[in-house]
């Protein structure tokens, strides 16, 4: 091992200078002042690159939008989908002890008296009204019984990323991004405003700020880069 002293004295002493490490060792030697100014040159160009290239690599492993549809068809409410969470006003016919407010429940379906569980996750009001029409046909509690089912309450929609208060906000209907990104408390400085990846019904599409959504979306909103 060289010493500082011995280190100091061949650097003085010789009639080249050398390139000498943090502790002291004799690394490369130097013909001239030119040679070691180009060294020193390209080692600063290779840091430059590598801090560059840390820099991009997330923005290139972050922004997947670009594969990604676009999402452009409009919610149906007419044709919206029960699930859990969602509260049903129904009301049956001639039948107003079975009239009130009914939840779906995590099993996806509702319980009713006389009637007991009718499923609901996954069908439209319409469909759910029309089983709950022929569960009382079958137990002729009802000769030609007449329901309607309506939503009250949507479950909630879900908003992440770039935004101050992430989380689960209640879903109202006519919503947008925008509404989305209100409920939220607004884009954070990172955010990047000119797009979010949606997710309904586990697939990813790209959408704008004027974007309709429905319940139990998963909105996320990217980070800018530049």
């Amino acid at each position: 091992m060289v010493s500082t002293r011995q280190t100091s004295e061949w650097a003085s002493n010789a009639s080249t200078p050398y390139v000498l490490s943090a502790r002291g060792h004799i690394m490369t030697e130097v013909r001239s002042r030119a040679e070691l100014n180009e060294v020193l040159d390209m080692k600063l160009s290779i840091r430059i690159m590598l801090v560059t290239l840390i820099a991009l690599s997330p923005a290139v492993g972050c922004s997947p939008s670009g594969d990604l549809p676009e999402l452009t068809s409009k919610p149906d409410v007419s044709a919206y989908h029960l699930g859990p969470g969602d509260r049903l006003e129904i009301k049956v016919l001639g039948a107003d002890e079975l009239a009130g407010q009914y939840s779906v429940q995590d099993d996806g379906t509702i319980r009713m008296l006389m009637v007991g569980d009718v499923p609901a996750a996954g069908l439209t009001p319409e469909q759910v009204q029309t089983k709950i029409e022929d569960k009382l046909k079958a137990g002729r509690f009802i000769t030609q019984p007449h329901a309607s089912v309506a939503v009250l309450t949507y479950r909630p929609f879900y908003i992440l990323g770039e935004v101050a208060s992430p989380g689960g906000y209640p879903y109202v209907s006519g919503m947008k991004v925008l509404s989305a990104v209100a409920a939220a408390h607004g884009y954070t400085y990172r955010a990047n405003q000119d797009y979010v990846i949606l997710t309904r019904n586990g697939e990813d599409r790209r959408a704008d700020s004027l974007s309709a959504i429905q319940p139990d979306d998963i909105i996320r909103v990217p980070e800018r880069y530049f």
